[in-house]
């Protein structure tokens, strides 16, 4: 016998939630699940409906989405959707500009972060994503994302009640949190990860282990390596257990097992504690990964995004108006596979990053044309994470199939790139170093602050003021395109003020093997009235997030492409109805280069005229207003 979604949420109220009926709250969290049941009872089918005792854990997800709701009603610090409606991430506002930055580097701890505040608002940062801050062991920490406890702050930075605290203090000043939520593994120090040690086969569940090799095998031949410098492999023998468990990353994180569906019901439970604390955006870390299917290589699987939506819906019934932000660094057929309203409203943008960095290296737009022309657009009310550098490294995550089209080889492309960001090219301006050397497959991704790839630290050393000149305008014009391209606009601190290579980090025993070391480093504050690079950089970025927030044509996400005829000239539209439209011109070249527009012109910049005919000096940037308006 069969039930509808209806009958089956009547029998769920009547056997399951009837104790909670009297309760304030109720009427507004039963009329969620009644709107998202549908949805949400579809997948959670896909993904456990096999098992004969799904309608009890069905039952038991629900019973727990009703009491956590019920727990944090009225909401204090909880997002809610009436906010999310008139502010926030889900708007597409050009009001919006973002920050990123470990909470020791940029501050000390969590409650030195209010002192920052005012640096922060100075820029014009509307929200920050506090890199992670949970509690980890103490050496095996994976830059925090080996984590030990999602209901406990590393004692180093803080507490939950400083973070809470924090969240509040910064929504009063205007400025909203986005916090890593480690999806796919947990430290093999986590209390479940120590219990499963000790034998408990209810935690021993909440993993991949296997009890022979030959199961290994079966899943080990489709498998890459990640940190090829680091192991070879995705799984580590435990002697105490006597077991084989699927470590990813590396051998003390241990992947969680997501078709075991009281993994789901935990890992739901940990999502809403954040969202209490006033979180308004979880980064979902490494999504790609987290589930497992033989023959296959365990990266994008259709399950993936059944059990994000999954998630999604349920959320939207527990804690409503939080939303997700996708981290998965991906081909970019996948990366768009996790971009909807029901899945991930916030995708980070790595092509366009690495397709910036691209044209840098080349002087040639067409692969970052083509590539923004074929991916760049989004479903409605979803919305891009512009950068130019983040905490990890850059890979060359462009389309093959694109590079093709110009008769690039994408092989011999990808090395040329990482000869010239380390430096090893003739002629190159970058400082970058190597990062996980695969000799196998030739794989290498590229470490490095944005100063350093940019040129600054090598004219600094040795060149001339003439370089120097040329370096800061090649990151003004990045952060020029990040800032008037569809989405928001990331800034990873530290490059905002110039911050060059930290190669003291081979000093660190627990970091001296890891080259990303090098970008991450304690912040350092420019005097913004001084003659400086550093002072240079910081007063062009804040005029530029200043006339961003000016400028309508910047919210939502529509862009339209251009044709400058020009292989050196990268142009888009920004334009929202009657709001006004600009077009934005960017010379990725040393040399003048010309571009003609329908009509007379003025930069929303600098404010200087053109004429029909634009010339663009080396690495200048135009944000052109049509005169005639």
């Amino acid at each position: 016998m069969t039930f509808s979604n209806t009958e089956i949420l009547n029998r769920i109220e009547k056997n399951v939630l009837k104790p909670y009926m009297e309760k304030p709250g109720y009427n507004d969290f039963y009329g969620r699940l009644k709107n998202h049941f549908p949805f949400l009872f579809e997948n959670l089918m896909k993904l456990y409906g096999e098992s004969p005792d799904f309608l009890y854990h069905l039952e038991d997800i629900i019973k727990a989405s009703c009491k956590l709701f019920l727990k944090i009603h009225p909401p204090k610090n909880l997002i809610s959707s009436t906010k999310t409606k008139t502010k926030g991430l889900c708007c597409g506002s050009q009001n919006e500009v973002g920050a990123v930055f470990y909470v020791d580097l940029f501050a000390g701890k969590l409650k030195d972060i209010q002192k920052r505040i005012p640096y922060l608002k100075e820029l014009g940062i509307t929200f920050v994503h506090l890199m992670p801050l949970f509690k980890t062991p103490d050496r095996e920490t994976d830059g925090g994302y080996a984590v030990s406890s999602y209901r406990d702050v590393d004692p180093g930075l803080g507490t939950m009640n400083e973070l809470r605290e924090l969240a509040h203090i910064l929504e009063e000043n205007g400025i909203s949190i986005v916090l890593d939520f480690v999806l796919n593994h947990t430290s093999d120090q986590h209390e479940w990860a120590l219990r499963a040690k000790e034998g408990d086969i209810h935690y021993q569940n909440y993993y991949y282990m296997f009890n022979e090799r030959r199961q290994v095998d079966e899943y080990a031949p489709f498998l890459r390596d990640i940190f090829p410098e680091v192991r070879k492999g995705s799984f580590t023998y435990n002697e105490k257990m006597s077991k084989w468990v699927w470590t990813t990353f590396n051998s003390y994180q241990w992947d969680l097992n997501y078709s075991n569906p009281a993994v789901f019901l935990q890992m739901m439970g940990e999502m809403v504690f954040l969202a209490e604390l006033g979180i308004e955006v979880l980064r979902f870390d490494a999504p790609a990964f987290i589930w497992k299917k033989t023959g296959t290589g365990c990266e994008n699987l259709p399950e993936v995004h059944i059990l994000i939506q999954a998630f999604k819906s349920i959320m939207s019934v527990t804690a409503p108006g939080v939303l997700f932000l996708s981290e998965a660094i991906v081909h970019p057929d996948e990366i768009e596979k996790y971009i909807s309203v029901d899945e991930c409203e916030l995708s980070y943008n790595p092509l366009l990053m690495a397709t910036l960095w691209e044209s840098l290296a080349t002087r040639k737009t067409r692969l970052l044309k083509k590539s923004m022309e074929k991916y760049s657009s989004l479903p409605k009310g979803c919305y891009w994470i512009n950068y130019i550098r983040c905490h990890d490294d850059i890979g060359w995550t462009f389309s093959d199939q694109v590079a093709w089209t110009f008769g690039i080889d994408p092989t011999g492309h990808r090395k040329f790139l990482n000869n010239f960001f380390t430096g090893k090219f003739e002629g190159s301006f970058a400082k970058g170093l190597p990062f996980q050397e695969n000799l196998r497959t030739g794989d290498l991704r590229i470490s490095g602050t944005l100063a350093s790839l940019a040129g600054i630290e090598k004219a600094l050393a040795e060149e001339t003021e003439i370089e120097l000149d040329l370096a800061i305008k090649r990151i003004l014009l990045l952060y020029g395109i990040i800032f008037s391209m569809s989405g928001y606009p990331l800034i990873y601190m530290g490059d905002e003020a110039g911050q060059l290579n930290n190669y003291t980090y081979t000093e660190n025993q627990e970091y001296k093997d890891d080259s990303r070391w090098v970008h991450r480093l304690p912040a350092t504050f420019p005097n913004i009235n001084a003659d400086h690079y550093s002072s240079r950089i910081f007063n062009g970025l804040k005029k530029l997030v200043q006339h961003r927030k000016k400028c309508p044509a910047f919210s939502g996400n529509t862009v339209r492409f251009l044709n400058p005829g020009n292989e050196h000239v990268f142009g888009f539209i920004r334009e929202n109805g009657i709001k006004g439209k600009v077009t934005i011109v960017s010379n990725f070249s040393e040399q003048n280069q010309i571009f003609k527009m329908p009509c007379a012109t003025r930069d929303l910049l600098s404010g200087d005229d053109f004429d029909v005919e634009v010339e663009l000096e080396p690495y200048r940037f135009l944000w052109l207003e049509d005169r005639r308006s």
